[in-house]
């Protein structure tokens, strides 16, 4: 009897502790997706600047090459 007091007694409390990692892990997962979502967009914000840079700018090879 007593046990099975016991094991009603713990057994919420071992079930709460899943929940908490449960919930931990999808907040991590959150939050490495949103920064790799970000550095994905910062990279290609870089990208296209730096492509009309050197299509205002032009380049110097042609010239090197004649």
């Amino acid at each position: 009897m007593h046990t099975r007091i016991a094991l009603v007694t713990l057994l919420p409390l071992l079930y709460s502790g899943c929940a908490v990692v449960t919930v931990a892990d999808a907040a991590v997962t959150v939050v490495a997706t949103t920064v790799k979502v970000g550095a994905t967009v910062v990279g290609t914000a870089v990208d296209v600047t730096a492509a009309g840079v050197k299509a205002v700018v032009g380049s110097d090879d042609d010239k090197d090459k004649k």
